[in-house]
């Protein structure tokens, strides 16, 4: 037998996960403050400076405070990663091929545009361009 009942055994794995999810939380809340470009130096040392020295009550009234608006920076930052992948693929895919280049042909330049636009990433004009340009060269 064993002197660690399995009630503390349960309620120390509760209480550890419990510290992880605390330490999540104080993490997302300040990458949170550091992410804000609207939020002026000031007001992102005062949020720091709550969250560090009083962490329970500075993270709860920032949860508060700005708790709702978290969702929407972080849903507007990946958008614009989103935008900045497809801007890329775009670029990437509309660049004139490379003559002379080992292992590809006009075929797969052909194939893997018709899969860019299958797939979206391109419009109908970019893909026509690009496919012009793969012809032409």
């Amino acid at each position: 037998m064993s002197d660690y009942p399995l009630l503390n055994a349960f309620l120390t794995m509760m209480w550890f996960f419990l510290w992880i999810m605390w330490f999540m939380l104080l993490f997302r809340v300040i990458t949170d403050i550091f992410s804000d470009d609207a939020l002026s130096g000031w007001g992102k040392a005062g949020w720091t400076l709550s969250v560090c020295v009083l962490p329970f009550l500075g993270v709860l009234v920032y949860l508060i405070v700005r708790g709702r608006s978290m969702g929407e920076r972080a849903m507007r930052q990946a958008q614009a990663r989103d935008q900045a992948f497809r801007a890329y693929v775009r670029d990437a895919a509309t660049e004139a091929p490379t003559t002379g280049t080992a292992g590809t042909n006009k075929a797969d330049e052909l194939a893997k545009l018709a899969g860019l636009h299958d797939h979206g990433d391109i419009s109908d004009a970019e893909y026509e361009k690009a496919k012009a340009k793969v012809l032409a060269g």
